[in-house]
């Protein structure tokens, strides 16, 4: 099993999951012209950390839960993996889509 993270990340790239991450497995990059980051299936050690610190859930537990995007996380790693790493929001920071809720 290995985390995913969703198109809910999608234009937004909170970076909150990056700062509890204990193994360094979260990355950002560009995909559809936006902003985006995604769990590298072979670093994530399943720890869950990243699930509650992400305010607008766009991180799910298994592969099977969102496997369009389980496939878009483990094809874009070898590119995302080598980017810095992203600050996070200010606390607060309000979502740019308005689909996605902060939790």
């Amino acid at each position: 099993m290995t985390f995913v993270i969703t198109e809910k990340c999608l234009g937004e790239r909170y970076g909150d999951c990056v700062e509890v991450c204990p193994v360094d497995c979260i990355h950002p990059g560009d995909y559809k012209g936006e902003v985006f980051m995604i769990i590298d299936p072979e670093t994530c050690i399943d720890c869950g950390a990243c699930i509650p610190a992400c305010p607008i859930d766009a991180i799910v537990d298994a592969a099977d839960k969102d496997p369009e995007y389980a496939k878009i996380n483990v094809e874009l790693t070898p590119t995302f993996k080598n980017n810095p790493k992203v600050p996070c929001r200010p606390s607060g920071d309000p979502p740019r889509k308005p689909t996605n809720k902060r939790v």
